[in-house]
């Protein structure tokens, strides 16, 4: 994916984001929204409080008692609700509402006008009581609105009866209904920011894939071409050295051996030169050309980085493998190996390598906790897929993986693979034009010492191979590839 496409990928995220939050789902539009019933909230208890005083007053109620418990349930009022705005804590606000509640029944002592704030007690009660508390306590204050009427009038009015119930009911469940509304506000708020939090992971996984893809196609390609000059233009030069070294030996023209001379002096520094090439392209890891040093250097590490105590066990007969055995065979042995560092708890680690006639095993021990069933095992999402990416390359390279453990006795691995990657055909042959020649396909450029030489041949696919000429030629040590 281009940088372009993932930008207007989080263009159309931030555009749905914006929109869903000019829906309402906005912080900002939340506040406004609870700032506004908040106002309303203390406009009904003003409101009412004074409906109230002026008709006690009116009904025969002594005026200053009248005003002077007005005055108190309204300071009492105003205090909660700078409290609350300051401190928030639910629990003292219920115990405020119980005051202002026993603050409202001593108004009922001076006129039963005061019924008509039982509306607001209504409406706080639904929104700090529990569904269940809040419910008694709304029949309780229902209680105390038809009790005042009979202690002031001697009777209570049927309209009035109906009226309070009317009230207590639409009260409770407006409040009940903001507080569903409020609480799917935050759900709907919170699910859009864990949205746009994925939105924004996902994009830093795209950008996190698309390089490492980016890489493991440079050393994929770089792999490729490594080969292919050592298999083609490396062996072709190699080829072109000895037969002039050949020739110049049998020749008895001193101008042509001179020459001759010359073509192989090339031919040798272009070889040389290939060499370094080969070497530059080759994994980082594998440059010193060893996969058993490239081994002991990621023992060392762990041994560094932690209390595991590495142990490399070699075979004598293990034969020269090709690039991509040694690549895959390091590249598991990095994956189990900090398997082993951050989830084993170990204290001794022995990784094996052994020739299996045809084939090469690689086993990696440890002494940790091990596992129950490695087979269906619980997977980390962050970071439990390492033996399966190990499986999975072994399979590519034609190989298998075998998976040892259980709880208590450590954790086994076992990585076979044939000697030459089925990803990989080396041709073999020899130019029958040179006389005196021995062909032997399976060594590498440069390996042979002593007597012998490379010469050039053609594989099945018309591409030049590999083969040995007796020449008695010393070689340069350090051209061995």
């Amino acid at each position: 994916m281009s940088t372009e496409q993932r930008t207007q990928q989080h263009r159309l995220g931030t555009n749905a984001y914006e929109a869903d939050l000019q829906e309402g789902g906005s912080v900002g539009g939340r506040r406004w929204t609870e700032r506004t019933m908040e106002i309303g909230q203390h406009a009904i208890a003003l409101v009412l409080m004074l409906i109230s005083c002026i008709r006690a007053i009116t009904t025969g109620a002594p005026m200053l008692a009248a005003i002077a418990v007005s005055i108190v349930f309204l300071a009492w009022y105003a205090l909660g609700a700078v409290r609350a705005a300051r401190t928030g804590a639910l629990v003292l606000a219920k115990w405020w509402l119980i005051v202002l509640a026993a603050a409202w029944l001593c108004t009922l002592l001076v006129s039963a006008e005061f019924i008509w704030v039982a509306f607001l007690l209504w409406l706080l009660a639904g929104h700090l009581f529990s569904l269940r508390i809040a419910i008694v306590f709304t029949a309780l204050t229902y209680i105390a609105t038809i009790v005042a009427p009979l202690a002031h009038y001697g009777q209570v009015l049927p309209p009035s009866i109906i009226g309070s119930l009317i009230g207590a009911v639409f009260a409770l469940g407006l409040s009940r209904g903001y507080i569903e509304l409020l609480r799917e506000g935050r759900r709907r708020e919170e699910l859009l920011r864990s949205l746009e939090l994925a939105h924004q992971n996902l994009l830093d996984l795209q950008d996190e894939l698309a390089l490492t893809q980016r890489h493991a196609g440079e050393i994929q390609e770089r792999t490729r071409v490594s080969r292919d000059i050592h298999d083609t233009i490396a062996q072709s030069i190699s080829s072109i050295r000895l037969i002039a070294h050949a020739e110049a030996e049998r020749t008895t023209d001193d101008h042509a051996g001179q020459v001759l001379a010359q073509v192989e002096g090339l031919a040798a520094q272009s070889s040389r030169d290939v060499r370094r090439i080969i070497a530059a392209l080759a994994p980082a890891e594998l440059e010193d050309g060893a996969l058993t040093a490239a081994i002991r250097r990621l023992l060392a590490r762990l041994e560094e980085d932690s209390s595991i105590t590495g142990r490399l066990d070699v075979d004598e007969t293990l034969p020269t493998l090709s690039a991509e055995v040694e690549v895959a065979l390091l590249r598991t042995a990095q994956s189990a190996l900090a398997n082993v560092r951050q989830h084993s708890q170990a204290t001794r680690v022995m990784v094996s390598l052994m020739d299996l006639d045809g084939a090469i095993r690689m086993d990696i021990v440890d002494d940790g906790v091990g596992m129950a069933d490695p087979h269906n095992r619980q997977r980390n999402p962050d970071s439990g897929f390492g033996l399966d990416f190990i499986g999975s390359r072994m399979r590519e390279l034609g190989g298998e993986l075998v998976i040892e453990s259980s709880p208590g006795s450590g954790f086994a691995i076992s990585a076979t693979l044939p000697s030459q990657s089925q990803l990989h055909t080396r041709g073999a042959g020899l130019n029958p034009a040179v006389e005196g020649t021995d062909a032997d396909s399976d060594r590498r450029l440069g390996e042979g010492e002593g007597t012998s030489a490379d010469g050039a041949g053609t594989d099945e696919s018309g591409r030049h191979g590999e083969g040995d000429i007796n020449s008695g030629e010393t070689r340069d040590p350090g051209e061995n590839a």
